[in-house]
């Protein structure tokens, strides 16, 4: 029998509809399940869901780690399944063969075309790998890694520091860098085998390698629908750091303020010289509806606004969306912030963050954009008082606890400042 992705490529939305006809109705079975992603040289990215009935509709969860990422737009319509995730454009379209079985593509929407991998799941499968043995050793602790291209050998490597936590053969972790972590991954050891891997609607990450008590070697990283693949490697430091997120991007000699004018999503010009900023704290970030790093200070952030308003404090997010195009951006940006309930200001750049012209065109006063988000920091008088690089969100754990107490206590002594 000929795999759905073969038939049933050619004109996706029209493709899945017709594979419906004649066929009885399925049932999303409830429970958990095992889903893979089928890149082309063999590798397959793997992650769990699990399915429920809420209200009379069928609801998922993505499973990574400790994180359950919330899917309500499900439908089942004949034997065809159609998921759209909640960030990020890209979907799933699938066939169900059984009640517990389905294969098809997921779908990212990029800003000029769209792309797809094969993909199948099975039902009441929980495990995220097979584990064949006791693990022979622990790959708990922080680990100084280097990944290195492997279209581009000569190119520097780049480094991060892997944090992970193992309990029998089940690993959690991720990698933190200077711009932001990998979020949650998922795995295990077994023997001497590492394999992670995550799957958020834009991450699609699978991680695997050999573990020594000091070392780990004959690292490959798969990421994503194409064929990105790197080599890694790292040696254990409990002791690693990475570089202070605030020295990575600050304000040029001479600047202390800002000067922007940007549109919100209804096309209306918001200025930081605005009256609704004037003498009160003011926290800029740089983000976009594709950055699962912004999605998870997005989150943070709309919560914390909601408590802290009234303290004479503000938000502004500019985004920097994958198009130049005003409503592409919009619609972009529209689910993405309706899914946080964000209540600030979001105004839309109209610049790429590919641009590397991206600062000099939109915030002239930086000495650079190095990653998203990036958070500016304003004091009452106007006055940038810190830019921090990055995010440290709920996949690291003590770190983003470490977070929010270093971000609570920040705005407040620039509440009280004089």
């Amino acid at each position: 029998m000929k795999k759905l992705w073969i038939y049933c490529m050619a004109g996706i939305g029209m493709a899945f509809t017709a594979c419906n006809n004649g066929n009885a109705a399925k049932n999303l079975a409830n429970g958990v399940w095992q889903a893979k992603l089928h890149r082309a040289d063999g590798a397959a990215i793997v992650f769990n869901f699990e399915v429920k009935d809420t209200a009379g509709n069928k609801v998922l969860y993505v499973i990574n780690a400790n994180d359950k990422l919330l899917v309500d737009d499900v439908k089942v319509t004949g034997d065809s399944l159609f998921i759209k995730m909640p960030f990020f454009d890209s979907e799933f379209k699938a066939k169900l063969s059984s009640d517990s079985a389905v294969e098809g593509l997921w779908i990212r929407h990029l800003a000029d075309k769209d792309v797809s991998i094969p993909f199948s799941a099975v039902a009441g499968k929980a495990e995220r790998f097979a584990v064949n043995t006791p693990a022979t050793v622990n790959v708990s602790g922080r680990w100084v890694t280097q990944f290195v291209s492997s279209k581009d050998k000569d190119k520097a490597p780049s480094t991060a520091i892997g944090e992970f936590k193992q309990s029998g053969n089940i690993v959690h972790g991720t990698f933190l860098t200077t711009t932001g972590d990998y979020r949650f991954l998922d795995g295990v050891v077994d023997g001497d085998t590492l394999r992670l891997s995550t799957f958020d609607g834009s991450h699609a990450y699978l991680f695997t390698a050999r573990v020594g008590k000091d070392s780990i070697t004959d690292g490959r990283f798969f990421a994503g629908i194409g064929d990105g693949l790197e080599f890694w490697s790292a040696v254990k430091n409990d002791t690693a750091a990475l570089q202070d997120e605030r020295t990575i991007a600050t304000m040029k000699p001479g600047q202390q303020q800002l000067d922007f004018s940007f549109p919100d999503l209804n096309g209306n010009k918001v200025s930081i010289k605005d009256d609704r900023f004037k003498n009160k704290v003011v926290i800029i970030t740089l983000m976009g509806s594709w950055c699962p790093n912004c999605m998870d200070e997005t989150g943070f952030l709309s919560k914390w606004y909601e408590k802290n308003k009234d303290r004479g404090v503000e938000v502004i997010g500019l985004a920097y969306e994958r198009t130049t195009d005003f409503e592409k951006s919009k619609h972009a940006l529209e689910g993405f912030l309706k899914r946080f309930d964000v209540k600030y200001p979001v105004l839309i750049t109209g610049v790429t963050p590919a641009d590397p012209e991206k600062g000099p065109k939109t915030l002239p006063q930086l000495t650079a954009i190095k990653g998203f988000p990036t958070t500016i920091f304003i004091n009452k008088k106007g006055d940038v008082q810190e830019v921090h690089t990055g995010f440290s969100g709920p996949g690291t754990g003590e770190h983003y606890e470490q977070f929010q107490a270093d971000f609570n206590r920040l705005v407040s002594n620039m509440l009280d400042a004089k």
